[in-house]
């Protein structure tokens, strides 16, 4: 049999791989990285804005519901290779210190990506395996002389890093189905977008998803707008399904609750106090025109509810707005969503590889002896918050791990 493994794509999961399948062999030369890039791990310098959001350190019961679409194929390998697992590896073995910060998410100490991509690749050079930079696999056959194989491609999301879909044409290749891929974790563009919203950063709100007017998610923190839409944070999390939803024709809007920990019932009890306080409300239309003072009224008591910069948009959105119907306004701010940013700005690509035709607790293929599919090329994604890197380490070190022994016989 031959005795060499040879896995495509220098990321995460694909470093992963190369580690583990270098210690099952005892023999890093066995192993062969091939990278179209000059350094591994391009795109995880990246992530986390930056910082590198390693994982999310939820116990599985917490974990699994964000991930998607199929949060049961993850549990072998996340058993296996779990997120303490992962914190013990860059801790002990890399010697990456991490810390863990709000929503237990797990990032280097340091809160620079580069000291994680820098440790897996120096680990990757310490074990000797033989890593072929710039260097591209245009087809299987290419790779015939190998006893196994590793896709470890990535998807489509930020291809400038390399990911440009590879993976499926490989898989393709071998027989595989490609369920269609999308972008996730994505910027989500409302219709005529207010230009007074780039820029700002919302604080504790709520956001509503609606597909075909049902509501069909809902997500409570922060988000912000900016050039391309509503972007980052709870944002991400409803942009999988909305993106899906535009993809097949869908109408999608988002109704945002700028007050989530008031009822209106207590919001109208809260603007009888401000008026009582000497609020200057004069009961008349916002958008009415009258004196200087009379004008200034709805901005000096919307000053209470809202920032500064978040007055006007609000006031443009919600023409004819009455005090009578302010609490609703607040509560339910409407979004129509008519588009989204592509590959080149998400941070995920949802779909892939048909998890149905991969074996979850080795990560190979039904479909081909010696061909392992790990991270994101499988239709296999997570939230934003850490799930997304331990996808790729877990099905990574799964992959590595039971191609070497494929290998071995």
């Amino acid at each position: 049999m031959k005795r060499q493994v040879a896995i495509v794509g220098g990321g995460p999961a694909g470093m992963m791989a190369a580690i583990r399948a270098a210690e099952v062999l005892g023999d890093g030369a066995r192993v062969v990285l091939f990278d179209k890039n000059e350094r591994l791990g391009r795109k995880i310098y990246l992530t986390g804005k930056g910082r590198c959001n390693l994982t999310n350190r939820r116990g599985w019961e917490e974990f699994s519901p964000h991930i998607h679409p199929n949060q049961g194929f993850l549990k072998s390998a996340f058993r296996a290779f779990s997120n303490e697992d992962l914190i013990r590896f860059f801790e002990e073995e890399l010697g990456v210190p991490t810390v863990t910060l709000q929503g237990q998410r797990v990032y280097p100490a340091s809160l620079v990506a580069g000291d994680v991509a820098r440790s897996l690749e120096r680990r990757v050079h310490e074990l000797g395996v033989d890593i072929r930079y710039g260097t591209s696999v245009a087809s299987l056959a290419d790779l015939a002389d190998f006893g196994a194989v590793v896709i470890a491609t990535g998807g489509k999301s930020y291809p400038v890093t390399g990911s440009t879909g590879d993976g499926y044409r490989f898989a393709m290749e071998a027989g595989h189905t490609v369920t269609p891929v999308f972008p996730s974790e994505t910027a989500l563009l409302p219709q005529d977008y207010d230009p007074g919203l780039p820029g700002m950063e919302m604080k504790n709100v709520g956001l509503q998803l609606y597909v075909d007017r049902t509501m069909v998610e809902s997500e409570q923190g922060d988000f912000n707008f900016t050039a391309d839409g509503l972007e980052s944070g709870i944002a991400y999390h409803l942009s999988r399904r909305a993106v899906w939803a535009l993809y097949n024709g869908q109408q999608v809007d988002i109704v945002m609750d700028l007050k989530p920990a008031l009822t209106e019932a207590q919001l109208v009890k809260r603007m009888q106090r401000e008026e009582q306080a000497g609020g200057f409300w004069s009961r008349e239309h916002f958008s009415a025109s009258g004196t200087k003072a009379r004008a200034a009224e709805p901005v000096a008591f919307l000053r209470r509810f809202l920032p500064e910069a978040l007055i006007a948009p609000f006031l443009r959105a919600h023409p004819g707005l009455t005090i009578e119907k302010l609490p609703a306004a607040l509560k339910s701010w409407p979004f129509h969503i008519v588009d989204y940013k592509g590959f080149d700005r998400a941070v995920v690509t949802a779909g892939g590889v048909s998890l149905k035709e991969i074996v979850p607790k080795t990560m190979a293929s039904r479909l081909r002896p010696g061909l392992f599919f790990c991270g994101e090329v499988l239709d296999l994604d997570g939230d934003t918050g850490g799930y997304n890197l331990q996808i790729a380490f877990s099905t990574g070190a799964m992959a590595g791990a039971n191609a070497a022994k494929y290998v071995l016989g």
